[in-house]
């Protein structure tokens, strides 16, 4: 009975523990949740470990509490007249429940000598196992996450590309205006100086058909007032000239 007190008290001490570093550790990562943001990460739990134990179930406080008061021995010592006195007493007595749970304690220790490192490793084997699979579907997703933010921030670019695209078309659009407005001007201008040269042309050959008129008009009223004796004079008179002009 008293062995199974002990193991109850261990396990309930060591429950104990477990729950108050638990609890402890969840108090500190919500406080740390509560005061980061949302764009910081928040650090992973990490795996709590068992408080010590002294030859498998008694816990290390025992000892620690004795200690202060009584020494290094003060647990043994109080341990040994604590069952003593229950013995004596006849509070706690050796039947053959004793026995056979001291049997079974003895193949508990064998086993756990034993069997309890391969246990440990195959355990802890799993649980990294597990571990790496969980990190490993975290370090997936967070890739995939990436790879969204990425492909947004690509259809942003584009988006923004294809705003410059429209504004390039709007400027093209408007170079084709302002070439056809050109053109078009150029047309006009073209029209109204051909136009223009018509009527200056037109109006050169009427000025030369008047002052061709006028001319022939001018020489038949001259050549009507000159007289026979007067062309001869003039005849004669040419010829002279071009006598003296000949000795000359």
């Amino acid at each position: 009975m008293l062995s199974r007190a002990a193991i109850l008290s261990g396990q309930t001490s060591r429950a104990l523990v477990v729950l108050g570093s638990r609890s402890t550790t969840t108090s500190s990562v919500n406080n740390q949740a509560a005061a980061t943001d949302e764009k910081q990460t928040l650090p992973r739990p990490v795996r709590q470990e068992p408080g010590k134990v002294r030859h498998g179930f008694i816990p290390e406080e025992w000892f620690q509490f004795f200690y202060k008061k009584t020494g290094a021995t003060g647990a043994y010592t109080f341990a040994f007249t604590f069952s003593t006195y229950l013995i004596s007493k006849e509070i706690y007595v050796m039947e053959h429940e004793y026995y056979s749970g001291l049997s079974l304690l003895l193949m508990w220790i064998v086993e756990v000598k034993k069997l309890g490192p391969k246990l440990a490793t195959a355990l802890d084997k799993g649980v990294d196992e597990y571990e790496s699979a969980w990190n490993e579907s975290r370090v997936e997703e967070k890739k995939v996450l990436s790879d969204q933010i990425a492909d947004e921030e690509k259809a942003q670019w584009s988006m923004e590309g294809q705003n410059l695209l429209v504004q390039a078309k709007r400027e093209n659009v408007a170079l084709q205006l302002e070439a056809t407005y050109r053109e078009r001007l150029i047309s006009a201008y073209s029209e109204v100086k051909k136009r223009l040269d018509y009527q200056v042309e037109k109006q050169n050959i009427e000025r030369r058909i008047a002052q061709k008129n006028l001319v022939d008009w001018v020489l038949a009223r001259v050549t009507a007032s000159i007289t026979p004796d007067q062309e001869k004079q003039n005849i004669n008179r040419c010829i002279t000239d071009l006598a003296a002009l000949a000795k000359a």
